[in-house]
């Protein structure tokens, strides 16, 4: 009996193409699970993390330079000064001549510093966002959550997720224009006709922030990605030390407001 000819072998499944860019940075929006599942596996990119940081700061410049257009928003700059000014002199911090010193100061140069935070404070964050998140990511993924990832992946993670940054720059800035306040967001703080910055409660409703919760639930779930963990379990770690940064945050604020008295 002839032996029978070997079996042919199917041919091998062609491999799945790679996403684009482009791809990854608009599915972030609609599917971040597959964005992430798929960064898991692919070789390292550093424009995962560099093209959303450099899109967050040309869209916070922009922002700014329409923002401090507002004669609306320039007065109230303006309001700001005179106000820190008069509780200065109401606590016996300075006295009556140097609050109209300090009064023509703020006239001459109102809004500099402002300025300066706007164009500066974009740069930090865009480039100190994903490799702070992303170390984030990482030790938790690696020990709390007992996943096996690179740190740049956890990066990458991070960086892409910061989409949402930079659409709630167009979101907050819409808000902005619209509403004539500088302090505007898509939070609770909307709600509230006077805000103050240094109330300690609408600080804490400027945490209930829409977009922000967004990103957080998109770094929760590239989490889970990287780590082969529930959904659950990355997000109640996120979402936790989340939530304890910002208590510091307010509480160091508040500290600094009783001791020196702003």
């Amino acid at each position: 009996m002839e032996p029978m000819p070997p079996t042919p072998e199917p041919p091998a499944a062609p491999p799945t193409p790679a996403t684009s860019l482009v791809g990854r940075l608009l599915n972030v929006f609609a599917a971040p699970g597959d964005v992430f599942a798929g960064i898991k596996s692919t070789p390292p990119s550093v424009a995962n993390w560099l093209v959303p940081a450099i899109l967050f700061i040309v869209l916070s410049w922009l922002s700014a330079g329409l923002i401090f257009s507002q004669p609306t928003i320039r007065q109230q700059i303006s309001e700001l000064s005179t106000k820190a000014i008069d509780r200065q002199v109401e606590k016996g911090k300075i006295s009556s001549t140097q609050a109209e010193q300090a009064r023509a100061a703020a006239e001459r140069f109102g809004g500099i510093g402002y300025k300066i935070g706007a164009v500066v404070a974009p740069i930090f964050a865009a480039f100190a966002s994903p490799f702070f998140g992303g170390l984030i990511l990482w030790l938790v993924g690696s020990f709390a959550l007992k996943g096996t990832f690179p740190y740049m992946k956890a990066v990458e993670v991070a960086g892409l997720a910061n989409m949402i940054l930079a659409l709630s720059v167009i979101v907050k800035t819409l808000l902005i224009l619209i509403t004539g306040n500088l302090f505007a967001s898509p939070s609770l703080a909307l709600l509230v006709k006077d805000f103050d910055p240094r109330n300690p409660v609408h600080s804490l409703l400027v945490m209930l922030d829409v977009m922000m919760l967004w990103l957080l639930v998109v770094r929760s779930i590239g989490l889970a990605r990287l780590s082969g963990a529930s959904l659950g379990k990355a997000a109640a770690w996120i979402l936790g030390i989340w939530i304890a940064f910002m208590g510091v945050i307010i509480g160091f604020g508040a500290a600094v407001r009783a001791v020196f008295g702003g």
